[in-house]
């Protein structure tokens, strides 16, 4: 299962610069993953500020 960014996300950009399948993005209010390319490593979630990514 993907990783979700929730609206606790601050729109900081530390979570798309260490995804290895840049399955990260900015949407409309804070970033978002694409479920398809992510590879549920984790290496975003080390790297949020607020805590806003979960598995």
């Amino acid at each position: 299962m993907a990783h979700t960014i929730s609206d606790e996300c601050i729109s900081c950009g530390a979570c798309s610069g260490e995804c290895p399948v840049s399955a990260i993005s900015e949407g409309s209010s804070h970033f978002e993953v694409d479920e398809s390319a992510c590879i549920d490593c984790g290496a975003c979630e080390g790297v949020c500020p607020t805590g806003a990514i979960k598995a």
